[in-house]
């Protein structure tokens, strides 16, 4: 890393949580091709059914910790 970017990243690390998660949200944008409006559209129908889901009870959440352990428990067979 050049020590430009470790001076950065030792500011960024010291703002506040919710400036950092605005600071990634715009980082994160900046790398993302153009975008396809109905590619869009269809994320945005499975996130707010599968939120629609939760809420309703219909499934049952599982933690991420579960799911990595059931996807290492499956490769090591």
């Amino acid at each position: 890393m050049t020590s430009i970017c470790k001076k950065i990243e030792q500011e960024v690390l010291s703002l506040p949580a919710h400036e950092r998660i605005e600071l990634i949200d715009r980082l994160i944008e900046s790398l993302n091709l153009p975008s396809d409006p109905e590619i869009d559209r269809l994320w945005a129908e499975v996130g707010e059914k599968r939120f629609s889901e939760l809420e309703t009870g219909s499934v049952t959440p599982i933690s991420g910790n579960k799911v990595f352990s059931n996807i290492k428990s499956a490769l090591n067979q």
